[in-house]
């Protein structure tokens, strides 16, 4: 099958969930032996128009990456690679908005995969965008309803959540230090104030927390952790690599999720296919409960005292040190239902 990648930026740009995520589908289905290649904003150096990478061939559209002029020029790109199917995302959405006109002009069909409405995109242009691409895959429900209201038809959206690699959980030895874990950026959104304020109220029970992830609001996070009179008890181990973080996922009994924003919690799915009982802060602008409703190992919670009592609630709950429910997030399952999707549309 031949892909065409629309995407003004790659990784190389700057790393983002939603470009990490570009980059593991495309790299996926070349390690399958599909044709890939990613029109993009040149990103290497020389005056070559393809870089390759990774089995994908990376094609230069424009060397600054400007969004109109890359949407002026993209659609005779496609044309001219004649892809099955054009993988596009939506941010910035005139690129794609110019795959979906060559694609009625007789063009290839167009999937956009939407990670998220990003602020300084044209609202009107996302309406015509949601309205005109073939398909919208996107991460969860919650921006699924969205890209609905945006002018989608529902039957035409896909939920084709993040993935997790499995072998790298069921090699990786645990790190059983802790019992209670929480991982996330730590800027304004992550709220870590619920997760410490119910450690409080369980203070004279027998317990080790740890606090992942690094950001501006760490040092105000750990004077709170401080005035609580836990930091004892409360490792503030800053940014790890995977690696390290599934090891501590696999020794540790329960996972909080309290991010006032989150488009998808990744780090919680890891933590899920890990073993751990995630317990979610319902929040409105996150998708985080998506991954826990219906779930034995998974509570939803509105309060630090929620919290507190549910910690207390799953300890009769076996330790685990994976999930096979979550068998269903591992890469090449995810990479599948994207697969279908783009038979589904035409793509042989």
């Amino acid at each position: 099958m031949r892909v065409a990648f629309v995407s003004l930026f790659s990784p190389e740009h700057g790393d983002t969930p939603a470009r990490s995520r570009t980059h593991r589908i495309a790299t996926g289905l070349a390690d399958r032996g599909h044709d890939v290649t990613w029109l993009c904003a040149r990103w290497w150096g020389g005056e070559a128009s393809t870089f390759e990478a990774d089995d994908v061939t990376y094609r230069s559209v424009v060397v600054d990456p400007s969004p109109t002029t890359f949407a002026a020029r993209v659609p005779a790109a496609v044309r001219r690679l004649d892809p099955d199917v054009v993988h596009a995302v939506n941010s910035p959405p005139t690129p794609a908005l110019g795959t979906t006109l060559a694609g009625r002009a007789g063009g290839p069909p167009v999937l956009v995969d939407w990670w998220r409405d990003h602020p300084a995109d044209s609202r009107r242009i996302y309406r015509l965008l949601a309205r005109d691409a073939d398909a919208v895959s996107t991460p969860s429900r919650t921006t699924k309803t969205r890209i609905r209201e945006h002018g989608a038809d529902g039957s035409t959206v896909r939920v084709i959540p993040e993935s997790v690699d499995l072998d790298l959980v069921r090699e990786t030895e645990p790190d059983d230090r802790f019992d209670a874990v929480y991982s996330r950026r730590l800027d304004r959104h992550a709220n870590v104030e619920t997760f410490l304020l119910a450690l409080a109220e369980i203070r004279g029970r027998d317990w080790n927390a740890a606090v992942i992830g690094d950001g501006p609001e760490r040092a105000r996070i750990e004077s709170t952790a401080e005035d609580l009179r836990i930091d004892d008890r409360v490792a503030f181990l800053g940014e790890l690599p995977l690696d390290e973080r599934v090891s501590v996922f696999k020794g540790t009994h329960v996972f909080a999720q309290t991010a006032s924003w989150e488009t998808f919690a990744t780090e919680l799915l890891w933590a899920l296919a890990c073993g751990c009982v995630g317990l979610v802060e319902y929040q409105a602008d996150s998708s985080a409960h998506e991954l826990v409703e219906g779930r034995e190992r998974g509570q939803l919670v509105t309060s630090p005292a929620e919290l507190a009592d549910a910690i207390v609630a799953v300890g009769d709950l076996e330790r685990r040190t994976s999930d096979p429910a979550l068998e269903t997030y591992g890469r090449d399952a995810i990479l599948d239902r994207y697969v279908d999707v783009y038979r589904d549309l035409g793509a042989t």
